[in-house]
């Protein structure tokens, strides 16, 4: 199943759950991940058919190599297969290219200035959170044009700020760099909260129109969650301009 929401102003932005696809337990059903251990051609297949759903092109859709970092690469085509950059935001001014994000836990993080063309993707973990890497991807964005002013962004099904258990002392690392990311659990234990972290970026960043899915994965089992589950498959974020 899709969630395709609401377009601003021929901007486009889906995210995925875990239905719909042919994967086989535990990556049931439509994981979009390469690299999780599920077989390459039901990744295939799953990719496709969200992509015939959404109506894109599945060549035209640029995937990442997340590593949890905070560098961006501006596109303008898909890459070579072999030649996938170690990379947690893309950027694109290319109209008709979908970018698309990973994720299972983490905070997919979708942006788009439809007046000047450019749309972004970032995977936001709370490594990334820290490092930086949703300011990163708005700055690439200004490069190109854009205007924060007009950006709208859009996040999607992450792990929630009363689900995400860490260490004290992980949590005051965190803060230290993003305060509003300060959470506990509903059990009384220490938390951190990417998403409210990566919203406090994206309104200091000057990007007012911001909206973020009330999914939690680690709650929801009709989305992946490598905190609940480990070995499980992956969601996707797309954003694209007609």
């Amino acid at each position: 199943m899709i969630e395709k929401l609401e377009p601003v102003s021929g901007a486009d932005f889906a995210f995925t759950d875990r239905w719909g696809g042919v994967s086989a337990v535990p990556y049931e059903e439509l994981n979009l991940g390469g690299a999780v251990g599920d077989d390459p051609e039901a990744v295939r297949t799953n990719r496709a058919r969200v992509a015939e759903e959404l109506g894109l092109d599945p060549a035209l859709v640029v995937w990442m190599n997340q590593v949890h970092g905070a560098d961006v690469a501006v596109v303008d085509r898909p890459w070579e297969t072999d030649r996938i950059p170690a990379v947690d935001a893309i950027v694109t001014a290319r109209r008709g290219l979908a970018l698309a994000v990973l994720t299972a836990d983490c905070t997919p993080v979708l942006l788009a200035d439809p007046v000047a063309g450019i749309v972004a993707a970032a995977h936001a973990g709370r490594p990334g959170l820290v490092a930086g890497v949703v300011p990163a991807a708005v700055r690439a964005m200004i490069d190109l044009g854009a205007d924060p002013a007009r950006i709208a962004a859009r996040t999607g099904p992450a792990v929630c700020g009363r689900c995400y258990e860490v260490p004290a002392e992980m949590r005051a690392e965190v803060a230290a760099v993003e305060p509003a990311a300060f959470a506990e659990t509903s059990w009384g234990t220490p938390a951190v909260d990417v998403t409210a972290g990566v919203h406090a970026q994206l309104e200091r960043s000057g990007i007012r129109d911001r909206r973020a899915s009330e999914v939690c994965t680690r709650e929801s089992g009709d989305h992946f969650s490598y905190r609940r589950d480990r070995t499980t498959g992956r969601l996707a974020g797309y954003v694209w301009l007609d």
